[in-house]
């Protein structure tokens, strides 16, 4: 499908999507979904423990079954880890996604450490998936040795330059964009001017950040990661007034404006202790874990259903009598989160989101 169709066809559904989390119906398919290909990660970072997880993992063969199945409905695949370029067939899948359900977004983060065979796996994607943007966002949370001793790995940052230095080499790609994603913690946040300036003299494509959460996938619940309210605020309006002073064009100076608001967002969702905007997870977005738990979300990973249990009918999981218990305690704001992946979708979903950043793409961006 033609990508503009592709995006007019998102928007036309929001009336949908609204109705289907007040009445439960039309039950519509996610359009952000993000595939965790595996928990195993070769850093051991202060802020995660997804790799003491142990799972049989989903096969190539697998995936087809479900993204044959969820035919055209994503418009965005988030492909995630623990190191998504850990498997060695990440390439075939992602492909397999392109083949069956030609999402609009290809999103894949990664930690930077496997420069040859990121390269390598990522070309082979921009090669046979051309009408889909590819996103690779590589993680940095400090700079030089102080990124090593966060992420736990030795030598971290030189490597992570070094598949930078390669990605640049395949931007004669047009569906490649190079991003740079740090998460803020309460072992950064303190330096976090100084990190985003040396960051961005790399000159990424993209700078977006996402705050250090408890998380049930990543095995931090209880662990003092996230910042308080007030040291946060001070690394993000700082974020944001360089932001500011960043103009742009075109579809770049939309996300701009989307990142801007996410960015103010998620310092209302720390003051106010609830959900700020609907949260549309379960709903527009979700996430399948390694083994095929399907869940609204990361935060919580509640199990809406195994997609082994189902043939890989991912209907029979999304339609299941757990799924509208989860949606349920979800529109009863029985939790809140600034998750990053679903708060962009859910920020698509809020009249009153879209109303903010249209006014920032007429005027500028504008301070509060």
């Amino acid at each position: 499908m033609n990508p503009t169709l592709k995006k007019i066809q998102l928007l036309s559904k929001l009336p949908a999507f609204h109705a289907f989390r007040i009445l439960g119906k039309p039950s519509l398919f996610p359009v952000n979904i993000t595939i965790s290909l595996l928990y195993a990660c070769n850093s051991r970072c202060m802020t995660c423990n997804i790799y003491l997880k142990k799972v049989k993992r989903f096969t190539p063969e697998e995936y087809e079954k479900l993204f044959r199945n969820l035919g055209k409905a994503p418009y965005w695949f988030t492909f995630s880890g623990g190191e998504p370029f850990l498997r060695k067939d990440i390439a075939e899948i992602v492909k397999l996604a392109y083949r069956y359900c030609e999402p609009g977004i290809i999103n894949i983060p990664t930690n930077g450490s496997l420069p040859q065979l990121v390269g390598t796996q990522v070309e082979d994607i921009l090669k046979n998936c051309p009408r889909s943007e590819v996103i690779i966002n590589l993680s940095l949370d400090q700079l030089g040795e102080k990124h090593d001793r966060i992420r736990g790995l030795k030598d971290n940052f030189k490597k992570a330059m070094e598949t930078y230095r390669i990605l640049k080499e395949l931007k004669r790609y047009p569906n490649l964009t190079i991003g740079i994603h740090t998460v803020i913690s309460n072992f950064n946040v303190d330096e976090f001017r100084e990190i985003y300036d040396g960051l961005i003299q790399l000159e990424p494509d993209s700078y977006i950040t996402e705050i250090a959460e408890q998380r049930v996938e990543l095995g931090t619940m209880g662990e003092p990661i996230t910042p308080d309210l007030e040291r946060y605020s001070r690394a993000i309006d700082y974020l944001r007034s360089r932001m500011r002073e960043r103009k742009m064009n075109g579809v770049a100076q939309i996300a701009q404006a989307f990142r801007y608001e996410y960015y103010q967002l998620v310092k209302q969702i720390l003051s106010q202790q609830t959900q700020v905007i609907p949260c549309f997870a379960g709903i527009m977005s979700a996430q399948i874990s390694p083994d095929g738990e399907v869940w609204p979300c990361c935060i919580r990973a509640d199990s809406m259903g195994n997609l082994r249990d189902h043939d890989y009918d991912f209907k029979k999981v999304w339609t299941s009598g757990q799924a509208k218990k989860i949606r349920r305690s979800i529109r009863n704001k029985e939790c809140h989160c600034p998750l990053a992946n679903a708060s962009y979708t859910n920020m698509l979903a809020s009249p009153r989101t879209l109303i903010k950043v249209a006014r920032h793409l007429v005027n500028g961006l504008q301070e509060d």
